[in-house]
């Protein structure tokens, strides 16, 4: 099975090549990378073209023209996996507080489930001990206002780190993904559990990135907050009847 991780990238220069070694040193066969870069003004984008051009085959670059949001960067990658014959698309951050150490076990996995997720908030899911007491509280309030507003059973309702089987993506239909920003993962979370896909949450230790800066701010917590309404509000109505073919 052809297994594609696509990693959007906004100014990873440090962080883009050890990310890409560490992937390809794990047990995986007939793995390939997608770095999908917002123009990073530091270069990330010519580091990935110089990876691609080493390891032709193996890893490709999708050049965005400009800072235009996570949700498009994922939509835009899972695209392409999907039409390069992907059987398992991966999602994850380029910073490392995504470990790629957990990725075989939930590879493997796929085969009794639609989406593996990298959870926090299931028994031995942790966060980093260094993140300050305002942000642990912060992450598990926007994690229950989402699950709370929507019914999500999943734990962690606004985790990044997923390995999806193509077909649930396809029967998703990423036509009907409209948020842009980190409500994103929460739309996708919602769609899969409203069509009946069988989700499994696995524990992982979520580290804070080891170089660069948090790209989550004040206001873009505070804007994917109130756009959980609408995620809610579009996809009422939606059944496993409803999965595209």
């Amino acid at each position: 099975m052809k297994v594609t991780i696509v990693v959007p990238t906004y100014n990873e220069a440090n962080n883009v090549t050890a990310m890409t070694e560490a992937l390809w040193a794990l047990p995986v066969p007939g793995l390939d990378i997608l770095i999908v870069d917002d123009a990073s003004p530091d270069g990330t984008g010519q580091i990935a073209d110089e990876l691609a051009a080493a390891y032709p085959g193996r890893l490709s670059v999708l050049h965005r023209p400009g800072k235009q949001g996570l949700g498009t960067a994922y939509l835009q990658g899972f695209t392409c996996a999907l039409a390069s014959g992907a059987g398992a698309v991966v999602q994850m951050d380029a910073d490392f507080s995504h470990s790629p150490a957990y990725l075989p076990d939930f590879i493997a996995r796929l085969d009794d489930c639609d989406v593996v997720v990298g959870s926090r908030y299931v028994p031995q899911g942790k966060l980093d001990e260094r993140w300050e007491t305002g942000r642990v509280l912060l992450s598990a309030w926007a994690n229950w206002y989402a699950r709370a507003i929507l019914g999500i059973r999943v734990h962690d309702a606004t985790a990044g780190f997923k390995v999806w089987r193509g077909e649930a993506l396809r029967g998703i239909g990423l036509d009907r993904v409209r948020s842009n920003g980190y409500v994103f993962q929460v739309e996708m979370a919602y769609l899969a559990e409203r069509l009946g896909y069988r989700v499994l949450e696995m524990p992982i230790y979520f580290e804070d990135r080891r170089i660069g800066h948090s790209k989550m701010t004040i206001p873009v917590k505070i804007e994917a907050a109130w756009r959980v309404w609408e995620v809610g509000w579009r996809h009422r109505r939606l059944t496993p009847k409803d999965r595209r073919a």
